[in-house]
């Protein structure tokens, strides 16, 4: 459907299909070029949902705009993905420039830092850290508790977004002072 339709979506280079939609689970991202009709895609999705029973969740919706910094700028005051579109609906977000977006775990977005995107890890780490603390483990327990609560929260982050060294270097030093 999504192919047959007029959405062009990206082309990217040495593929053949173009990219218009990521399917995964329950969480759909849709990839349109910006003469593309988001009215169309909410349309195919109308029709898939109907077909397949399944509900989109549009108050969840992000839109983040791609492109030089004055078109992502016109996306965000105009609601529009270029002139001729209609504004995209009042109930869709968009992304202003350095607001993340999550999208299966990893972060996305406009002119966000690598650090920015640790933040909530690192204050949910601390927080565990501390209440662990509390309870006044043994140098075995602090062991297994740095291996469950800083390895347990980092590792998918570190796999889809990467750990920037300044990051590496905050979470040694809060395992060393927690070990100690």
């Amino acid at each position: 459907m999504i192919r047959a339709s007029n959405l062009e979506g990206y082309k990217i280079p040495g593929e053949t299909e173009r990219l218009i939609a990521n399917l995964f689970a329950d969480d759909t991202s849709a990839f349109l070029k910006a003469t593309d009709c988001f009215d169309d895609l909410q349309g195919i999705l109308e029709k898939w949902c109907l077909a397949s029973g399944a509900k989109f969740n549009l108050m969840k919706t992000n839109i983040i705009p791609i492109g030089t910094e004055d078109y992502c700028k016109e996306v965000i005051t105009s609601r529009k993905t270029s002139p001729n579109q209609v504004p995209l609906p009042a109930n869709l977000h968009i992304a202003k420039e350095g607001e993340a977006v999550r999208i299966l775990g990893a972060w996305f977005g406009n002119k966000i830092s690598s650090e920015q995107v640790w933040t909530p890890v690192l204050e949910k780490i601390d927080t565990n850290l501390a209440r662990w603390a509390k309870s006044g483990p043994t140098m075995e327990g602090r062991r297994h508790i740095v291996q469950m609560v800083v390895g347990g929260m980092t590792q998918y982050l570190t796999v889809v977004q990467g750990m920037p060294e300044t990051i590496e270097k905050r979470l040694t030093k809060r395992i060393n002072t927690f070990l100690w």
